[in-house]
């Protein structure tokens, strides 16, 4: 019997750490069945921490967030946290107007790397895997009224640097340069994919 075989193929439950909505929208892609739980974790950066080792350290500690929860006993659990990385600036939600224009001013014709990172995690073992994926956008030179014309339009107060890409934020670019493009949104499926893989995720 092939080892791809449906006979084969895991029946553990599949849980989503996040409650972002982004999120959630990547891992349907991948056509699997699972639960979205809100991780609970501090996800102040540590004095001296660059964005790189934040995004593992979050990502990581959103999955072990949720051990110990009755559904999460025998489930394999996914964390993910992304920034923006500006010369070492770290460049989260902004939440509001007045901090998006900030963030878009300071992006204007700069290279901003959108780090990703990634953790799946054994709930029965604790073992993890955890990675990291970046994405480098090169920003336009932004006028004044082009930023307050892209926040009135897609508001993107709850994404990392006020950009979304698979919105009106890609007309915010000269170029994206990424391995994995699903991985500006948030969450990176071609390094998901082979995690899953591994854990005996029937894809596709």
């Amino acid at each position: 019997m092939s080892a791809d075989s449906p006979a084969t193929a895991t029946q553990r439950p599949l849980i989503l750490a996040s409650t972002s909505r982004y999120r959630a929208e990547l891992l349907s892609r991948l056509h699997l069945e699972f639960t979205q739980l809100a991780p609970d974790c501090d996800e102040t950066p540590l004095v001296g921490e660059s964005p790189a080792e934040l995004v593992v350290r979050l990502a990581e500690a959103k999955a072990r967030s949720l051990l110990g929860q009755p559904s999460s006993s025998d489930a394999v659990i996914i964390g993910s946290d992304q920034v923006a990385d500006l010369d070492g600036e770290i460049l989260g939600k902004p939440g509001d107007t007045a901090n998006a224009t900030r963030q878009l001013t300071q992006m204007s014709s700069q290279s901003v790397v959108f780090r990703t990172g990634l953790c799946v995690l054994d709930g029965a073992t604790g073992a993890s895997n955890t990675e990291i994926v970046n994405v480098t956008a090169v920003f336009r030179k932004l006028d004044l009224a082009e930023i307050e014309r892209y926040l009135a339009a897609e508001k993107p107060f709850d994404c990392a640097a006020s950009f979304r890409s698979e919105g009106l934020g890609i007309a915010l670019l000269e170029s994206l340069q990424s391995d994995d493009p699903s991985a500006v949104i948030g969450l990176p499926l071609l390094r998901l994919a082979v995690l899953l893989r591994d854990h005996r995720f029937l894809l596709p």
